[in-house]
């Protein structure tokens, strides 16, 4: 399997939720709203011999001509748009959902990003994220997934085509899911913000902002010890600089 890492910058946040671009060589966290956390957003590409699969779709930013951001680095790496079969979303905050679905300001209303791929989404997380008013979501741009007939609504564990397999593990997000992906004896884990950093992996760290911040931490160590004895590869979205980590 080939794995490409696409990466989207860095960008802090604070409590409106708002991601907003940051420059690691001159900008200064400090001169940053109070509380402001850097974060590195990174979706990835995975090519399989089935597949062109998209774990998760980034922020949905456009560049000055429309072009979604994350189009243009697909591009760059030599993948056609066009050509991602699966979108796999762990779940659907802004800055893992904002590349879902694009808005045409001449129309007036969404597409998606991906037309011809089949979307996995779980059923309960687009209950709760296109009915609050929580600034974690962009409800607006999530609601063509209802009507859309390339969006399979996925519940509880799973597998998809008899080699990806699904986990709601209710962590960082209520409804947050996690992907295996198996092929050949190799396996790919994507653990979105239940495993976000390499970092993580590593110590016992309790996020603040996680759902159930000791389930998520207790996850990772069992996974990190599950991924030694049988070498998985693990993909990290939220960092930049490890973006990917085999045993």
């Amino acid at each position: 399997m080939k794995i490409i890492p696409l990466s989207e910058g860095s960008f802090t946040i604070d409590k409106t939720k708002q991601f907003v671009p940051f420059d690691l060589m001159n900008d200064d966290l400090q001169k940053r709203p109070i509380g402001s956390l850097l974060v590195e957003i990174q979706p990835f590409v995975v090519i399989t011999k089935k597949d062109v699969i998209l774990l998760d779709t980034g922020l949905g930013f456009t560049d000055k001509n429309a072009t979604l951001q994350l189009h243009q680095l697909m591009i760059a790496n030599d993948i056609d748009p066009m050509s991602i079969t699966k979108v796999l979303m762990s779940h659907l905050h802004k800055d893992h959902a904002g590349g879902i679905s694009k808005y045409d300001q001449q129309l007036k209303q969404y597409f998606l990003s991906f037309p011809q791929a089949t979307y996995y989404v779980n059923a309960e997380e687009f209950q709760l994220a296109t009915s609050t008013e929580n600034p974690s979501y962009e409800a607006a741009s999530l609601h063509i997934l209802k009507t859309a007939g390339n969006v399979v609504f996925t519940d509880n564990n799973g597998m998809i085509d008899g080699y990806i397999k699904y986990e709601q593990t209710k962590a960082h997000a209520k409804y947050h899911q996690v992907f295996w992906i198996e092929e050949d004896g190799e396996i790919i884990f994507y653990g979105a913000d239940d495993a976000p950093q390499l970092q993580q992996m590593k110590s016992r760290f309790v996020a603040k902002y996680d759902f159930d911040g000791k389930k998520t931490m207790e996850l990772r160590r069992a996974w990190w010890e599950l991924g030694a004895q049988q070498k998985w590869t693990f993909l990290f979205y939220h960092d930049i600089k490890s973006p990917t980590f085999k045993f």
